[in-house]
């Protein structure tokens, strides 16, 4: 488990760098771009781009995440074909999404024509977005089972933004001299990094291409095709529910890509409670992958409570944070008044984040298990809801409706996988602790709330913030409701406190 600590933690650091980083972007876009604009790049683009990205890529990550462990105890390194397999598949697949798009963009466009026009401006230009994305996210998880989590942490949460914040830059100054310009040039952002992620692993000798066809992959031919076509339903499916609610308000909702920008803005706060998320799973795909091969349910069943109390202590609290902050920051800040109605897309969507953390990396637990179609199941459960909620809801009741969708569809979600490994395998992420951490979150947020909920101002931001840290982090450390965070609070006070510190 220390190996996960540390790269996790490595990993969060970096990810909170990079939210940081994503912060002062949106903040730049809300306050300095239309709406419109904002709805476009940060809502449009990563909506549209992240949904191309896993169709094309016919579940090659989840074929390197599985497999890597065959591959790479039963072969030399010059003969493992794995990444080359990889590669070409997910570039086919792209030619078939880019010919698909082609075909269908008269619909496409009548569909987002009268709201959204400059979606239809740019059309094309949602394509090389999408390309890279799907070659870095090949590439990403090869990456974890080198440990090289950090890396790619880097380059997808630090790097990604800083060629996005030059850009911004460079546009504001004026030497990117139309909005169209910055638009085709930030299509590229994504496969800057992944070909950056690409020749670093070359150079460094750790990354072949083979075009022969190994043992390895012989054996297991079938096995992989079967993984990688239900895998990819999975995939596809699942990112479809994550981000069908900005495609469909796109076209739907009044206001269309000023509306989408407006939810974009919550679901970027939301992002801040799914911080750890990526970083414990990322670090934990390879110990689950080689306790499954090793048939160490000790191990996973320790990774999978600890990762979900971990989550919990972290999710509930960042919801709560967020919750009481949420209308000063924008009054503060001077961003445009429309935002504010996104205040309520942030609490249902917020609460979806806490419930997935909640439940620990359960999609990682069966996705490296034998019994990953189950991922797929589930994710065909979801969408099934995810399609009408979204579809109906925002047509009743605009914005706030895909997001209370996403907290129903979502809870549903997680729900059956847990219900899954506790019936098979008897792991249970939840304990007492679980329930104390919530009532914790909750009383802090009723002091906070009865103390400083009806002063306003940057001021009482940060004496609600300060307040609630004290409470809420000094309970989480009394009651030592978690095992990871003890040691390394104690790690920070020995290196303020010891020789050379701040003492």
């Amino acid at each position: 488990m220390s190996t996960i600590r540390k790269q996790s933690i490595i990993s969060s650091v970096i990810v909170y760098i990079g939210i940081a980083l994503g912060v002062l972007i949106n903040f730049i876009f809300a306050r300095w771009f239309t709406p419109d604009q904002y709805g476009l790049i940060n809502g449009m683009f990563m909506a549209i781009g992240m949904v191309l990205s896993f169709a094309a890529s016919l579940g090659m990550p989840n074929f390197i995440m599985k497999f890597y462990p065959y591959y790479k105890d039963n072969l030399p390194v010059q003969e493992n074909d794995m990444v080359s397999i990889a590669i070409l598949v997910s570039l086919a697949g792209f030619i078939v999404t880019l010919v698909l798009g082609a075909v269908f963009r008269q619909q496409i466009i009548h569909f987002y024509q009268a709201k959204s026009a400059e979606l239809v401006k740019y059309y094309w230009w949602l394509f090389p977005f999408g390309l890279g994305i799907t070659i870095f996210s090949v590439l990403e998880p090869y990456g974890w089972h080198l440990k090289k989590s950090v890396l790619t942490s880097f380059l997808r949460e630090v790097a990604v933004r800083v060629v996005t914040l030059l850009l911004i830059v460079l546009y504001l100054v004026g030497v990117i001299g139309s909005f169209g310009l910055f638009v085709k040039l930030y299509a590229f952002t994504f496969l800057s990094i992944a070909v950056f992620l690409g020749l670093y692993l070359l150079r460094s000798g750790e990354l072949h291409f083979s075009f022969h066809m190994s043992r390895v992959t012989r054996k297991f031919s079938s096995k992989i095709r079967a993984l990688a076509l239900q895998s990819w339903v999975g995939s596809v499916f699942f990112n479809l529910s994550f981000y069908l609610a900005q495609i469909i308000i796109a076209g739907l909702v009044a206001g269309g890509l000023s509306a989408v920008g407006v939810f974009t803005l919550a679901q970027l706060a939301s992002s801040l409670i799914q911080a750890p998320q990526r970083a414990v799973g990322a670090a934990s795909i390879g110990p689950l992958s080689r306790a499954w091969k090793d048939k160490d349910l000790g191990r996973i069943g320790r990774i999978y409570h600890r990762s979900a109390i971990n989550q919990l202590v972290f999710s509930v609290g960042m919801f709560v944070l967020i919750w009481i902050n949420y209308r000063d920051g924008i009054e503060v800040f001077h961003l445009n008044p429309v935002y504010m109605s996104g205040q309520w897309v942030f609490f249902f969507i917020g609460l979806a984040r806490v419930a997935d953390l909640g439940t620990g990396v359960n999609s990682q637990v069966i996705g490296t298990s034998a019994d990953w179609r189950v991922e797929v199941y589930s994710g065909i459960i979801l969408v099934a809801l995810t399609i009408p909620l979204n579809y109906m809801l925002a047509k009743e009741i605009g914005i706030v409706g895909p997001a209370i969708a996403d907290l129903v569809t979502f809870s549903v979600y997680n729900a059956i996988r847990w219900l899954f490994l506790f019936r098979k395998y008897k792991l249970q992420p939840f304990d007492r602790k679980s329930g104390y951490t919530i009532l914790l979150a909750a009383g802090s947020f009723i002091l906070c709330h009865e103390l400083f909920g009806r002063q306003h101002g940057i001021g009482w931001i940060f004496a609600r913030t300060a307040l609630f840290v004290l409470v809420y982090g000094g309970g989480v450390l009394l009651f030592q409701l978690s095992e990871d965070v003890l040691p390394v609070w104690q790690t920070i006070k020995k290196r303020v406190s010891g020789p050379g510190g701040l003492s």
